[in-house]
């Protein structure tokens, strides 16, 4: 998710963080000695009994012995982690032999249990722990140990320790019963996670949203639509309505599950009862319809987006730039350059869409304005640039341009890869003379170096791969995988293949 996260996900981080839930310091406040107020009510004894404390708590002696202590205990620390760093140490033996570990120690051991994919091993050693001093049998340690167990998705250790809770006499919390359900409906028990859902209310605990958020998040995982609804109406019907999260989430299940029709009915929900749509939601709402290529609605989720100042991803950009140009709308590829530009630095995708929206549309004075705009802000070229520009040139079939473009990649410092070499035999094919091009990569031993890709994919979905490219698949595909995989593949080779074979280009 992206800013704003579901319910449940944001409690449980918040919670069971391993960065506060092991090394959380507690910083208390000094009371005041005296204030004016109450300075005549102390005889002149009390003033040198506070003094003489003063002078005591600011003794150097004693803050040098306690620093001394301190550096004793974390170098005890250290040893002890040492050895757990031995992947056959037993943190049940080191336990045993060290007699106890305080709280500091414990906390550290299962941090490094956890951090070291060793978590079988801490209900183990939690249960020796709280053994060893039955104070801290209580449910704070247990919910820290569930929690933990959760995350690691180990559902049958976090049973375990439920079931110890309750031997004990404690009683566990809504909250803990939250953290076995989720982890059973994530790992798809959803068996064993109503069980201890209908446990939940025998112990008169009543579940609240994030029980069901859970519920919903993974039922939309395994894309168990009809038991989510199903999960929805038995919220509703146990007096739990739900509310903003709630809705997100639903709307962001049904999204991924391409259930546009179930989407859209949430969606209006949210908006009658005039609740927040979550950023992430607005994003899994446009990769919908994208994916669908249902140009209008994609359209007005991406104004939502963009309104709500939400940074996309590349892939979902080339998804939406993709559907553009498969409806024709080249235009609309230069709007999103420019909208991606006002939010990101991400330069290289601005400058393809704005240079695919003018080649496209195979404009000459579009593509000269772009050039000379990346000229002015000193903007590199590369082989994105350099191949869309000649893909329009080909496509126009502007020889004289195609030509002095080919020949200025060394001066503008752009390596050709495969598209480019690509391009040039596709042009030969109508008539080009490519010759002189051809000649210098062979002279500056370009054509013996190994193949490379270095052009956006957006680029061949508004053009193609051409003629050379597909024989190259062809012809690298119909070999057996040995010859394949026997050598490194360079240009020379792949030009060699296809014209050394049938069906390659004339």
């Amino acid at each position: 998710m992206d800013i704003h996260c579901c319910r449940a996900t944001l409690r449980q981080t918040c919670l069971f963080n391993t960065n506060i839930l092991f090394s959380k310091i507690l910083i208390i406040k000094p009371k005041t000695l005296f204030t004016p107020s109450s300075l005549s009510s102390h005889s002149h004894s009390h003033l040198q009994t506070h003094h003489l404390q003063l002078s005591h708590n600011n003794n150097p002696t004693k803050h040098t012995t306690l620093l001394v202590e301190t550096l004793h205990e974390n170098e005890r620390l250290g040893v002890l982690i040492q050895k757990l760093s031995n992947k056959a140490s037993s943190p049940l033996q080191l336990l045993r032999d060290d007699g106890d570990w305080n709280k500091q120690h414990f906390w550290a051991v299962i941090r490094f249990l956890k951090d070291a994919s060793r978590s079988s091993e801490i209900l183990p050693v939690f249960h020796l722990w709280k053994d060893m001093d039955k104070s801290r049998i209580n449910e704070f340690n247990y919910a820290k140990i569930i929690g933990l167990l959760s995350q690691e998705d180990l559902a049958e250790e976090s049973v375990l320790a439920l079931e110890g809770m309750k031997t004990h006499g404690l009683k566990p919390s809504l909250e803990i019963y939250n953290l076995v359900i989720h982890c059973f409906a994530r790992k798809g028990e959803f068996d064993r996670a109503l069980y201890f859902l209908n446990e939940l209310k025998a112990n008169n605990l009543i579940a609240d949203t994030e029980t069901y958020d859970g519920l919903i998040q993974s039922y939309g995982k395994y894309k168990m639509y009809d038991e989510l609804d199903e999960c929805v109406k038995k919220m509703e019907s146990d007096g739990c309505l739900p509310d903003h999260i709630t809705y997100n989430l639903l709307i962001q299940e049904f999204s991924r599950g391409g259930l546009l029709k179930r989407m859209e009915r949430v969606f209006q929900t949210v908006l009658s009862k005039k609740m927040g749509l979550q950023s992430s939601t607005l994003v899994v709402m446009l990769e919908a319809y994208a994916n669908f290529g249902i140009i209008e609605k994609m359209e007005n989720a991406y104004r939502r987006v963009l309104n709500s100042k939400t940074s996309l991803k590349d892939d979902l950009i080339r998804k939406l730039a993709e559907v553009y140009i498969e409806n024709y709308k080249f235009s609309r590829l230069a709007d999103m350059g420019l909208n991606l530009a006002s939010v990101t630095s991400r330069t290289d995708l601005v400058w393809c869409l704005r240079l695919l929206s003018h080649a496209c549309l195979l404009s000459r004075k579009g593509l000269d304005s772009i050039v000379k705009e990346m000229e002015a802000k000193n903007v590199p070229w590369n082989a994105t640039v350099a191949n869309t520009i000649l893909l329009a040139y080909l496509k126009m079939k502007d020889f004289t341009r195609l030509r002095i473009l080919l020949l200025e990649l060394s001066t503008r410092h752009v390596k050709p890869d495969i598209v480019t070499v690509g391009i040039l035999f596709d042009a030969n094919r109508i008539g080009f003379n490519g010759t002189m091009a051809l000649n210098t990569w062979r002279r500056t031993g370009f054509l013996d170096e190994a193949v490379e890709m270095n052009t956006d994919p957006l680029v061949l979905s508004a053009f193609g791969k051409g003629n050379f490219l597909q024989s190259c698949e062809e012809m690298y595909s119909s070999l057996e995988p040995e010859a394949r995989k026997k050598k490194i593949w360079t240009y020379q080779n792949l030009i060699d293949l296809v014209f050394n074979n049938r069906g390659g280009p004339n």
